[in-house]
């Protein structure tokens, strides 16, 4: 059984989706000091550029090489300038089940670029991979995270009671955690062929996937 994801890059119209590299640790430090990342995740704060650097070079690879999931760089595919990121965690192979958690950057939110990005991967997760389940988990006061599931067709299964520690900020500017409920999303795939049925997800279309071969060059997959 495989439990590993393999290497691939997902272009949209807009996005590609790529291993992070060394020429994001920058851009990542920038993203991940954002006061709503700092709320909403428990990423360190400050997120250093050691933090963005280890994260970009090895601990994001680690993640697909030891099989718990795989993570994406999302970039915009015309100025190539970094804009979120999509993780795929907890990943069970036997269920094939797994996790999505996703940032955009606060100079690229409003575009839609989170709902491009998640719905890519979870077209290539159900139609490549052939997992049968895809969870989000958003904090409940999280309204932008919760407005991304319900935008690529996520279902609402439940409540976790006071199940994630989110970060308030005070006036002085510290962060004080606090206790919160979690809304547990669900995708499956049939979700996605009734939102393709009924000309659902508009604008973002299929993507194309990307593998790397043996010699490390991007050959296109032939899924679509």
């Amino acid at each position: 059984m495989t439990t590993t994801f393999p290497d691939v890059t997902i272009s949209t119209d807009r996005l590609v989706l790529r291993p992070f590299d060394l020429e994001d640790v920058t851009a990542l430090a920038d993203m991940m000091n954002d006061e709503q990342v700092t709320a909403w995740t428990s990423l360190p704060h400050p997120y250093t550029h050691a933090d963005a650097h280890a994260w970009a070079t090895r601990y994001s690879h680690a993640e697909r090489a030891e099989g718990r999931g795989i993570v994406f760089a999302v970039s915009e595919f015309l100025t190539q300038r970094l804009v979120g990121t999509v993780h795929l965690k907890n990943t069970d192979w036997r269920t094939r089940s797994t996790e999505a958690g996703y940032v955009t950057a606060p100079w690229a939110r409003g575009e839609g670029y989170a709902s491009e990005s998640v719905l890519a991967v979870a077209q290539w997760l159900f139609r490549d991979q052939r997992f049968e389940r895809l969870e989000v988990r958003t904090a409940a006061d999280n309204t932008a995270s919760q407005q991304v599931a319900q935008k690529i067709g996520c279902i609402s299964e439940g409540v976790l009671r006071n199940a994630w520690i989110a970060r308030a900020q005070s006036a002085d500017g510290s962060w004080t955690d606090t206790r919160t409920d979690l809304i547990v999303w669900s995708l499956l795939p049939e979700d996605l062929e009734d939102a393709d049925e009924y000309g659902g997800h508009e604008g973002y279309g299929n993507a194309v996937v990307h593998r790397a071969d043996a010699g490390g060059h991007r050959v296109c997959a032939d899924w679509n």
